[in-house]
């Protein structure tokens, strides 16, 4: 069995068709997290709890597993993923926008764990906590974060470490396989599925983020002014992003130098703390702006996990059971708003 890509949906379902047992290898055409799983945010934040539906159903239960998750393959890698339910801070700017979050209160008591709820509070669990010209924040204790690069390197290390094959550097064209492959290829794979259904499907966003050294400990993420600012177990906060349909490469630009100035404002501790990484990338998102899950059509034995854009991570833990269930046993349990058709 082939996966091709090595960023986060493609390592995660070779992960969970390892642990399963399956022979396997993952080719990347590059090297492991070259694509958008390779930036810094890692904020794994649930979906508004209103209007409740199945992808959020879908989102809330992998967000859920994903304790167990890492710390599996935290066990095999023996490496760190910066896994943590820390929660998250966002300020309330007036008493109309409080009693506005009245009903998104509501809604998490009836759809999330009772204790991870969302609720305002005058005294934020957050060292970063930016200012509230109301004197109010709204907590939530469901979101979590990860390290991204640290959760790629020891996802890559977890499938040697059970005999999977990783490949770097090389490319795997459709035809090259008869046995049943798996593409997680991010943007260039929209682009390909695209040109082979004759319609789009999805296309790349390009994104943009900040690492800054900075030691906040074990503290809540922030988001704050359309920014998810985000302390990491490594003694850095990451800050991002953006989100720019319309772009003519994926380098950082002046748009990066703007949201550090505006997390900075936002958090004034950060003021002075440097910046040591710039990252930008194309993010997949997929038309129906949900993941792109199953076979691929009119191409027997291959299948399809993209479009993770903004949630991949997030996303992750239960797409790999659904991917695996499909792979294994043909026990198809994706979604029908998820589903490449």
């Amino acid at each position: 069995m082939t996966v091709v890509g090595g960023g986060i949906l493609g390592l995660s379902c070779a992960w969970e068709l390892v642990r399963r047992g399956a022979r396997l290898r993952v080719i990347e055409a590059e090297h492991i997290g070259a694509g958008s799983s390779g930036g810094h945010v890692g904020a794994l934040a649930p979906h508004a709890p209103e209007n409740w539906n199945g992808k959020k159903a879908f989102q809330l239960e992998s967000l859920l597993m994903a304790a167990d998750f890492w710390a599996g393959v935290e066990a095999v890698s023996g490496l760190p993923t910066g896994y943590g339910r820390v929660g998250r801070v966002q300020p309330v700017a007036d008493a109309a926008e409080a009693e506005r979050l009245q009903p998104r209160i509501a809604a998490s008591a009836r759809q999330w764990p009772a204790h991870m709820a969302m609720r305002l509070t005058d005294r934020p669990a957050a060292p970063l906590s930016p200012q509230s010209p109301l004197g109010l924040w709204l907590e939530d204790g469901l979101t979590a974060r990860i390290n991204p690069r640290a959760a790629l390197t020891a996802l890559a290390a977890a499938i040697r470490g059970r005999g999977g094959e990783i490949v770097e550097g090389r490319a795997l064209h459709p035809h090259e396989v008869s046995g049943p492959v798996l593409w997680a290829t991010g943007t260039p794979g929209l682009e390909a599925l695209s040109q082979d259904l004759g319609h789009p499907v999805g296309k790349g966003v390009k994104g943009q983020s900040a690492l800054l050294r900075f030691d906040a400990g074990v503290a809540a993420q922030l988001f704050a002014g359309g920014l998810h600012i985000v302390p990491h177990e490594d003694g850095t906060v990451a800050i991002g992003s953006t989100s720019e349909n319309d772009f003519t490469d994926n380098r950082t630009d002046a748009q990066l130098d703007d949201i550090i100035a505006r997390a900075r404002g936002i958090c004034p501790a950060l003021a002075e703390a440097p910046v040591i990484d710039r990252w930008s990338g194309s993010r997949p998102r997929a038309k129906s702006r949900a993941p792109l899950l199953g076979p691929w059509p009119g191409r027997e034995g291959h299948f399809v996990a993209n479009g993770g854009f903004k949630i991949g991570f997030g996303m992750a833990p239960k797409i790999a059971v659904v991917m695996a269930d499909l792979l294994l046993d043909g026990r198809d349990s994706i979604p029908g708003e998820f589903r490449l058709a």
